[in-house]
C-alpha cells in the first residue's frame, strides 16, 4: 500500500483526499490545512489525522506521496519540504509563481530521484485524450487553428492569480499536448475590469513553429460557464466540450484530395457533424491514478514538472505581452 496525504484541503484538495481514499493500493493516512476547522472537518470525513502545520505532518507520518493543493505562492516551499523528506509530489497547477521556483523544484526532485507531477487536469479529460489519438492518426490532416474558450463569472473564492495563469494555463497545456510543437511568438491583450490587481480577461495569440495558431479567449466576466476547444484543420473541425466530455467532428466535404488544389478550386464545404462516443471518467481520478502508477512503476508521470514549467513560461510571457502591448518571441 502506498501511503498518501494531501496538503491544503480546500475545494480541490478535499477532492484529492476523496480520490486517494477510493483508490486501490493507496491509503490516505493524513491531511493538513492551515485552517484548522476545515482540516478537522475533512479529517473526520475520511477518518484520518488532520494537521494545522504541514511540516508536522511530514515529520510524523511515513508518506510515499503527497498532493500539494495550497495557494500558488506556497507551492515552492511546501513542495521542497516534501521532496527533502523523500516524498513524491503532485502539485496543483501552476507549478509555481516564478520560473526560477519551478526550476528549483524540478532540480531538487531530480536530485532525490523523486517524481514531481503537475495537476493540469484537462490532460486527463477523456474527450481530449480521444482527440489526441485522432489527431495522431491524421484524421484532421494538417492543423491550422486551435481556439480555446474558457470563461465564466468571477469566482467567490479569493484569487492569487489572474486569468492567464489560473485559467488559460489549462488550454496552453492542451495546445502543447495536441501540437507537440515549440512556440515561435505570442501576443496578448489583457484587461482588469473586476479584480483590482490582476487581469480578468485575456485575448491571446500563440504562433507555433509547426505553423498552427492558438487563440486563447479567457475571462472571468461572462455570466455563463464555457469550456470549449475547437481544432480546425484540412479535413474539418473537432470540437471538445470539457464540461460534458463530448467530442464532435464537423466534416469538410471537399477534403478528400489535395488541400492546396482544393483551396484554389473549392475551398471548404459544410459536411456531416458527428458526435463521437466517449467513455466518460472523472479527470481527477485519472490524474491521481497516473501519479500513483508513476510512483509504483518508476515511470514518468503524464504531466511532469518540465511540462508544468513549459506552461508557466508561456503563461508569464502572455502576461508580459499584455502589460507591454508587444509581440514577444519564445
Amino acid at each position: 500500500m502506498l501511503r498518501a496525504a494531501v496538503i491544503g484541503v480546500g475545494a480541490m484538495g478535499a477532492n484529492h483526499a476523496r480520490v486517494y481514499n477510493e483508490l486501490e493500493g493507496v491509503e490516505l493516512v493524513a491531511i493538513a490545512d492551515a485552517d484548522a476547522k476545515r482540516g478537522e472537518a475533512v479529517g473526520r470525513r475520511f477518518k484520518v489525522p488532520a494537521y494545522s502545520d504541514y511540516r508536522e505532518m511530514l515529520e510524523r507520518e511515513n508518506l510515499d506521496l503527497v498532493s500539494v493543493a495550497v495557494p500558488t505562492s506556497l507551492h515552492h516551499p511546501v513542495t521542497l519540504e516534501a521532496i527533502a523528506r523523500g516524498i513524491h509530489v503532485l502539485v496543483e497547477k501552476p507549478i509555481a509563481s516564478t520560473v526560477e521556483q519551478a526550476q528549483e523544484m524540478i532540480e531538487r526532485a531530480r536530485q532525490r530521484n523523486l517524481h514531481l507531477a503537475v495537476g493540469h487536469i484537462e490532460r486527463f479529460n477523456p474527450a481530449v485524450i480521444e482527440l489526441k489519438r485522432r489527431l495522431a492518426q491524421g484524421e484532421l490532416g494538417r492543423v491550422f487553428l486551435i481556439h480555446a474558450r474558457r470563461m465564466g463569472p468571477f469566482p467567490e473564492r479569493i484569487q492569487d492569480m489572474g486569468v492567464v495563469i489560473d485559467l488559460a494555463a489549462h488550454d496552453i497545456d492542451i495546445m502543447f499536448y495536441l501540437l507537440d510543437s515549440p512556440v515561435e511568438r505570442v501576443y496578448a491583450e489583457t484587461m482588469r475590469q473586476v479584480h483590482t490587481a490582476l487581469e480578468d480577461l485575456l485575448a491571446g495569440l500563440v504562433r507555433f513553429q509547426n505553423g498552427a495558431l492558438g487563440v486563447l479567449d479567457t475571462n472571468r466576466l461572462t455570466p455563463t460557464k464555457v469550456r470549449e476547444l475547437a481544432v480546425t484543420g484540412e479535413r474539418g473541425m473537432f470540437l471538445v466540450n470539457y464540461l460534458t466530455q463530448d467530442l464532435y467532428f464537423y466534416e469538410n466535404t471537399y477534403a478528400a484530395g489535395n488541400w492546396d488544389n482544393l483551396g484554389i478550386l473549392k475551398g471548404v464545404g459544410e459536411g456531416n457533424m458527428v458526435r463521437l462516443a466517449i467513455a466518460r471518467k472523472e479527470p481527477l481520478r485519472a490524474e491521481l491514478e497516473d501519479f500513483v502508477r508513476a510512483v509504483r512503476d518508476g515511470r514518468r508521470p503524464a504531466v511532469s514538472g518540465e511540462d508544468g514549467l513549459r506552461v508557466l513560461e508561456l503563461a508569464l510571457q502572455l502576461v508580459r505581452s499584455g502589460e507591454e502591448h508587444a509581440v514577444l518571441g519564445k
